[in-house]
């Protein structure tokens, strides 16, 4: 429904339309929780992330659906009243020209999984791939006992049908006690997310982020 109870001010309107099967009316309330998905394959972040960067910018988004005719997403941005102002650059963000080191990216979902890993590879890490926890612990025992061992894990807290960074993060310090590990999550106000050293972690990083804070994040960790 386009009833919503908003902000005063004046809104830019854009509705995203389709022709599908709809959304059952039970699910409706759902589709924006992180990780609720109707995929076999999925994490159910897309529409959660969607939600989080138009709160951010003070905008609202609604769905109105209906079985066999299809959707319709309505976001509301707000709308400037004025012209356009040159604001100059206070803090231009210059990655660093080389980084060393080997990075383990461990998340269930490939996009996120390819992105970060060339971001970081184009600075001079190297960088290796898991999709859950298991596959994470075997890798870093693997790669410690051939004499190449990974200098920083970034794990995803919570993956689907999986064991997650809570978990792996403890079985990694089972192999090494001083590995360093960040964890990552669309869940922000997670207690993990709040107190992660008290879980093992040695920084944080929330869902969504941009490849700046991660590559900050990621070369103070390495060198801390």
């Amino acid at each position: 429904s386009d009833t919503i109870l908003v902000s005063s001010g004046s809104y830019i309107k854009i509705a995203i339309k389709d022709q599908g099967v709809g959304i059952p009316v039970d699910m409706l309330e759902k589709i924006f929780d992180p990780y609720f998905t109707t995929k076999q394959k999925g994490s159910g972040l897309g529409l959660a992330i969607t939600y989080s960067i138009i709160n951010k910018h003070d905008g609202y988004i609604t769905v109105d659906s209906e079985l066999s005719r299809g959707t319709t997403f309505t976001i509301y941005l707000p709308a400037s009243q004025g012209r356009p102002e040159k604001i100059e650059p206070k803090d231009v963000f210059v990655p660093p020209a080389t980084a060393h080191g080997r990075i383990m990216i461990m998340d269930d979902e490939e996009m996120i999984r390819s992105l970060i890993q060339r971001a970081l590879s184009r600075i001079g890490y190297e960088v290796l791939g898991a999709e859950d926890g298991d596959e994470a612990v075997q890798l870093y025992r693997e790669t410690k006992a051939a004499g190449a061992p990974i200098d920083l894990i970034i794990m995803d807290l919570t993956i689907p049908g999986g064991m997650g960074g809570k978990d792996a993060v403890q079985e990694i310090h089972k192999i090494d006690p001083e590995a360093k590990v960040i964890v990552s999550s669309g869940y922000s106000n997670d207690p993990v997310m709040a107190d992660f050293a008290k879980y093992g972690f040695s920084a944080a990083i929330a869902k969504p982020f941009q490849m700046r804070e991660l590559i900050e994040i990621v070369g103070k960790t390495v060198s801390g």
